[in-house]
């Protein structure tokens, strides 16, 4: 399988964007909220990704966890760094060992969202080819 890295690319700046808005809408509020904004931005993110990469729902599922994955290195790299410059050493290394651990877990949303879209766009390439209207 080769990867097309213009929808993992794509899909990583709608995850990023995503994320920092949510961050701006979602601060302070209850873990509840934190938890559901966290899978609404992988599986949206995934979803862009995997209906860019326009190939099987396995396909698409691996475009969209590589975005995912990728957006969310790149939050924890600014947060490690911004809890360095604020809080000091001790609870930056926590930060950082506490993000990586959870990275396997911001993969699960994104490979979900992946495998929709792919699967969205393998359907809509059917119906434009049997002619059918919705």
């Amino acid at each position: 399988m080769e990867l097309n890295w213009k929808a993992i690319v794509i899909g990583f700046a709608a995850t990023l964007a995503l994320g920092i808005v949510s961050g701006l809408i979602v601060a302070g509020t209850e873990l509840m909220s934190l938890a559901t904004s966290w899978a609404m931005i992988g599986i949206l993110g995934g979803l862009v990704a995997g209906y860019l990469a326009a190939g099987t729902v396995s396909t698409g599922a691996v475009h969209g966890g590589i975005a995912t994955v990728l957006g969310s290195l790149i939050t924890l790299a600014i947060v490690t760094f911004t809890t360095l410059l604020f809080a000091g050493v001790v609870p930056t290394f926590g930060v950082l060992v506490g993000g990586l651990l959870l990275i396997a877990f911001y993969a699960i949303p994104g490979a979900l969202g992946g495998a929709v879209g792919s699967w969205a766009h393998g359907r809509r390439a059917a119906r434009k080819a049997t002619g059918a209207r919705a």
